[in-house]
């Protein structure tokens, strides 16, 4: 394996071996005999496209240089068996795949699920597996540590048990069903297509069963830089439902499921009945959308182009909208509100050299700045300073994505 192809050039070799070892030797005291395989599952960094995914909408996605290792033996019981050092052995027995509300919100439920759905999709799985795992995808950063759990999983069954046969995007497709209904999460796709496909990309979820897929290239001299502003997720997925529930509402007005089958020029020409039918915020929520995709394309032909400014202005004008229209920067009535002290700090910092946005989902979490090479470094010391040395990290480029690496 290159491993240049999941950290990026010049990574930390030396660390990054090591933690191969410890994970080696961990599996090995543990189980009584080496693992047979190491997989690598990453986190994503949303470049563009807040919310819009599940409005069937358009998104620039990179997945990035953070990842979760697993040490893997297949077994011919039909259990997987998933464990990691601090939580809770997760053991998910194969004749046994049913929902199961105790599990809303678990890793187990994440699990299940995606075995679950594999088995509906590919038939019988004909053994299991046992795995443990480390993770230097962080939590509550923004970076989705749950969609590269899910592709974790799908990945190993795929490489074990279909001959790598499941694609990218159906692996994708498999995770997201995981996470809206053993999870209980109404997340959209773009978590999970970002780290299946690896690479920075362009998506259209038109179709969203058969997304059209464009590779781009990352604007030389300038880095990805991700912030965690502090915040818990745990309490906020009835404010992320909410989007998703205000966005039905207008699409019923149109008698469409989604924003995506509705004319923008139709919305715009019904404004005055919609003013009168619907909260101002639905509104602004759904206009959000309309600008975003447009926003992606001109980011798009910006980067295809070589006219970086032209991105980094795309990026600016997506963080204005989440801010004041899409309003997912912070839990409404808090006082509490890092993100948007965290855009405005930022923008104030970086002037002309940069740009930055709420990044992921929104109400609490990270921000995404994207920063002069040369000017990165002196920006994550400045963000350090007022987050906290662990919660600002350079986010790589990985070109790979859920994968068996050895």
């Amino acid at each position: 394996m290159n491993y240049e192809l999941l950290y990026g050039k010049n990574y930390d070799e030396k660390f990054q071996t090591a933690r191969r070892s410890a994970l080696i030797e961990k599996f090995t005291k543990a189980e009584g005999a080496p693992p047979a395989y190491l997989y690598s599952s990453s986190g994503r960094a949303e470049i563009l496209g807040n919310h819009t995914d599940h409005q069937h909408g358009k998104v620039v996605v990179s997945a990035i240089s953070c990842d979760i290792l697993a040490a893997v033996s297949p077994t011919a019981k039909r259990q997987v068996k998933i464990c990691s050092e601090g939580y809770r052995d997760i053991v998910v027995n194969l004749s046994d795949l049913t929902v199961k509300e105790q599990e809303y919100g678990t890793s187990t439920a994440l699990t299940r699920g995606v075995l679950a759905d594999i088995t509906k999709r590919y038939g019988e799985i004909k053994g299991g597996f046992t795995a443990h795992i480390t993770s230097n995808v962080f939590k509550g950063a923004g970076v989705s540590s749950s969609a590269a759990f899910e592709l974790l999983v799908a990945e190993i069954t795929n490489d074990l048990y279909f001959n790598g046969s499941i694609s990218a995007v159906e692996k994708a497709a498999i995770s997201q069903f995981s996470e809206n209904v053993y999870f209980n999460k109404p997340c959209g796709i773009l978590d999970q297509m970002g780290i299946s496909l690896g690479g920075l990309t362009n998506l259209d979820f038109a179709i969203p069963e058969q997304p059209v897929i464009k590779s781009l290239k990352a604007p030389e001299g300038y880095a990805f830089v991700i912030t965690n502003t502090g915040g818990d997720h745990a309490h906020l997925t009835s404010h992320y439902a909410d989007i998703k529930a205000e966005m039905k509402q207008i699409c019923k007005y149109f008698n469409k499921s989604v924003l995506r089958e509705v004319e923008e020029r139709a919305f715009y020409a019904e404004m005055p009945k919609l003013i009168q039918q619907f909260p101002a915020r639905a509104i602004l929520r759904a206009k959000h959308i309309f600008d975003e995709n447009a926003v992606v394309d001109r980011a798009v032909t910006a980067l295809n182009s070589g006219n970086v400014q032209a991105f980094l202005q795309c990026v600016a004008d997506s963080g204005e909208s989440s801010l004041t229209q899409l309003q997912n920067n912070f839990v409404p009535g808090e006082k509490v509100q890092p993100i948007p002290l965290a855009l405005k700090l930022s923008q104030k910092y970086l002037g002309s050299h940069g740009a930055v946005r709420v990044h992921g989902g929104g109400f609490a979490g990270t921000v995404l700045a994207v920063v002069e090479t040369d000017k990165a470094e002196g920006y994550m010391a400045y963000m350090k300073t007022l987050f906290g040395e662990e919660n600002c990290f350079l986010a790589k480029v990985r070109e790979k994505g859920a994968c068996r690496i050895v």
